[in-house]
């Protein structure tokens, strides 16, 4: 969580840049870089609204959030939280923060974060909640609130989803960064690589994607997230019905006849 060194100015620029290429891939591209991109009430009803779109948009496959600037995200805006200090305004701000975070977790198509330099507080719970990340290796990880002298608890429940207990733990008591590379280690992030080549590996991870059927990500998605929640009887249960009906569905008829017949499978795009 890091507080903006100057303020952003009004300005006709979106917070927010959200476009969709013929192949169903969203990218929504944080666009506040001069405040770190925080996520401002505008910035969170502006991300809302997008991820809302790509929920109603059957063509959907698959959804990146990026940003401008030096930084992904540097968490909550600190100067906006601090001129309203009132109980019902706070609650109603993080209960916004995590309709957001619910939303990306609900949504049917992967969400990748393409994460650069700082990612913190809300900032680093916005790359925990996506579904994989991509960082270049000069990007920083930390859930500093206790710095100011508030806990990171929204932004605990995501990065616990991520890492160990204890590794959660010592990063939300002490406020410690992490590099990229810690992150990647303890299972924040999927790839770490240069600045240079960032944008070639969120796309190479895009295609790969991609390149499956849409129907069997979307039960699968929905299935994972599921399953973590409940006991193993219970996990074992909604797996084994989810894999019936996406063994029974038209894309594993064809991909498992497609296996037999030693050929490409012919999935519709």
């Amino acid at each position: 969580m890091t507080e903006p060194t100057t303020p952003t100015p009004p300005s006709a620029e979106p917070v927010l840049l959200s476009s969709r290429d013929a192949r169903g891939v969203h990218t929504l591209t944080l666009n506040t870089p001069r405040s770190f991109n925080v996520l401002s009430e505008a910035m969170l009803s502006a991300l809302q609204q997008a991820v809302d779109a790509v929920a109603a948009d059957p063509q959907a496959r698959l959804v990146v959030i990026a940003a401008h600037g030096r930084a992904f995200c540097a968490g909550h805006d600190l100067k906006q939280m601090r001129a309203t200090p009132e109980l019902g305004y706070y609650q109603a701000l993080f209960a916004q923060c995590s309709r957001l975070m619910l939303a990306i977790r609900k949504l049917e198509v992967p969400v990748i974060a393409r994460v650069h330099g700082l990612a913190t507080a809300a900032g680093c719970q916005l790359v925990a909640q996506c579904d994989l990340a991509v960082a270049s290796d000069n990007a920083t990880f930390g859930v500093n609130g206790i710095d100011v002298g508030l806990f990171c608890a929204t932004p605990g429940v995501a990065l616990s989803r991520n890492i160990l207990p204890k590794q959660a733990m010592e990063m939300l008591l002490t406020g410690d960064f992490i590099p990229a590379d810690e992150a990647r280690a303890r299972g924040l992030v999927n790839r770490v690589v240069s600045p240079e080549a960032l944008d070639a590996e969120v796309a190479a991870l895009v295609d790969r994607i991609l390149s499956k059927p849409r129907e069997a990500i979307a039960l699968g998605k929905t299935l994972f997230y599921r399953q973590l929640e409940t006991g193993i009887e219970s996990a074992y249960q909604l797996a084994g019905q989810t894999m019936a009906c996406n063994m029974a569905h038209g894309v594993a008829q064809e991909g498992v006849q497609a296996f037999i017949e030693k050929r490409a499978p012919h999935w519709r795009s």
